[in-house]
């Protein structure tokens, strides 16, 4: 009986972290509509391209390759990375958040560390 309610207080830690990170799912690409087109590599070439997806946030300028994923309790994601700039040697570790737009909830909006926007986007469809 006891490790039936081992086993049960396990199941209801693991729904409940799934639940907070439902919040944002990503097994399928975001993006605007240029990262949308390049969801499958890079097929045109826009200054405004922002593509996000399990693995990576790409935009025109910069690649950034995520380390580590954290679900907050307020159903945002904050993303460990390293990132790459286009005309820099090597890469640096950066802090992104994501979450739900205010404005729109089919939205998610990326932001650095200290808060600034760096880019809205839509599920790729």
């Amino acid at each position: 009986m006891r490790g039936f309610g081992l086993a049960l207080a396990t199941a209801v830690v693991l729904a409940a972290s799934q639940a907070s990170a439902a919040g944002i799912d990503l097994s399928k690409p975001y993006g605007n509509k240029s990262g949308c087109i390049n969801k499958n590599g890079q097929e045109v070439y826009a200054e405004d391209m922002l593509l996000l997806t399990a693995k990576e946030y790409i935009t025109a300028a910069s690649a950034c390759t995520f380390t580590e994923k954290k679900a907050l309790a307020d159903g945002s994601l904050v993303v460990k990375s390293m990132c790459a700039a286009e005309g820099e040697e090597g890469q640096s570790p950066i802090q992104l958040t994501i979450k739900r737009s205010p404005k729109n909830a089919k939205k998610l909006v990326i932001a650095d560390e200290d808060g600034n926007v760096m880019g809205e986007v839509l599920r790729c469809r």
